[in-house]
Formats: C-alpha cells, sequence, structure tokens
C-alpha cells in the first residue's frame, strides 16, 4: 500500500500528471516517526530506514516527501516556528507571564522535546541549516510571543511605552532564559514555587527597563 498509498476499496482517482497523491495520514505518521526516532537514537543515528520502519511505511513513502533526513528534520522544525505558542492574554502581565511558563515548561519536559531539542542544538553546531532553523522555530517563535505581552502590557500601562520598541531582545532573554536554563540545560524537576517566583522576578525586571 506504501507504493499508491491508496487505502484499500478506495476508488481509484487520477492525479495530475507528473504529480503524485500524497496521503496525509501517512505524512502524519512520518512526522510522528520523526520525532520519536529523534528522541531514541539522535539525529546521527537516525535513518530514513529507521523512520520509515517506525511509521509503518516504506521508504519510497518518505522520500516522496523528503530528499534526505536534513530536509525532513529542517521542515519539522521550521513548522514549529509557524505553529507557535498563542500569545497569553489574561488582562495583567503576571497573569500573562505565568500562562507562557507553565505552557512552555510543560512542553521542555516532554520526554521528546527534552531529548530532542539538546541533540538538534550539538547538530547546529556542525551543521548552518539545522542552526538557522532552530533558531526560526525556537528564537523567532518566542520572540513573537514575547513581543506580544510587551505590547498588552504596556497598552494597560503596566509598561513603560518605550519598552515595546526599545528593549525588545533583552526583554526576550528576561523571559525565555532562566526557564529555558533550568528545563534544558540543568534538566532537573522545577523546584516548588519556582514559576511564582520567576513571574514576580521578571515581572519586576521589565518593569525596570
Amino acid at each position: 500500500m506504501t507504493v499508491n498509498e491508496k487505502k484499500p476499496g478506495e476508488p481509484g482517482r487520477r492525479a495530475p500528471a507528473g504529480a503524485a497523491v500524497l496521503r496525509e495520514d501517512v505524512t502524519e505518521a512520518i512526522r510522528t516517526a520523526v520525532f520519536a526516532e529523534l528522541a531514541a537514537v539522535g539525529y546521527a543515528r537516525m535513518s530514513i530506514e529507521g523512520i520509515a520502519r517506525r511509521a509503518g511505511v516504506g521508504k519510497t513513502a518518505v522520500y516522496r516527501r523528503w530528499r534526505s533526513k536534513l530536509h525532513l528534520v529542517l521542515d519539522l522544525v521550521s513548522a514549529l516556528a509557524v505553529q507557535g505558542l498563542p500569545t497569553p492574554d489574561t488582562g495583567s502581565l503576571e497573569g500573562d507571564l505565568r500562562l507562557l511558563y507553565e505552557v512552555t515548561s510543560r512542553a521542555l519536559r516532554h520526554p521528546v522535546a527534552s531529548q530532542v531539542i539538546p541533540d538538534l542544538q550539538a547538530e547546529a553546531a556542525r551543521n548552518p541549516e539545522i542552526e538557522a532553523a532552530l533558531q526560526k522555530a525556537l528564537r523567532e517563535g518566542q520572540h513573537g510571543v514575547a513581543s506580544g505581552i510587551v505590547a498588552q502590557a504596556v497598552a494597560r500601562g503596566e509598561l513603560r511605552a518605550g519598552l515595546a520598541e526599545g528593549d525588545q531582545e533583552l526583554a526576550l532573554d528576561l523571559m525565555s532564559g532562566p526557564l529555558y536554563w533550568r528545563a534544558v540545560v540543568v534538566r532537573g524537576e522545577l523546584p516548588k514555587g519556582y514559576l511564582g517566583s520567576l513571574v514576580g522576578a521578571t515581572a519586576a525586571a521589565l518593569r525596570a527597563l
């Protein structure tokens, strides 16, 4: 079935000349398999054969969608930047930060993410294409959320008006750095009350800019 990727009993459909009909459920199975394979063996040892086996498809199904494992991983990482996190809008700076940290900490502590992100970062030191994709997914995705939180806080009068224009990079570092350090680098359980303390410290730092 991996040759024509047509469901059993499904009527034949004529594809446009020169075009392949790609089933979305097969594509999603491959994407899921990539994350699982990255977590299990890492990027260096990951292979198209292993991905196909884990997804329950043939290698041809993978190669129809991506030319290599590099292009596959780049596509998935880039998709994270497009999806991103929704900007919290709780009505207060502290509330927005709290919701951001709760969602982010759960995502970073996920068994797959906690193994895949460090591995890809190590690979990024050797591969400029992976480095660029990670920068877009991790940095730009967080930047958009941070910018939204700051803009909302400025509009509510919680932060000075000039902050939204002049200190975006520093604000992003203040908002994202500590939690990322704790969850990805230290890789330990968050101490009791850590997120609450981080919210208070970050809000105070932003107001001091």
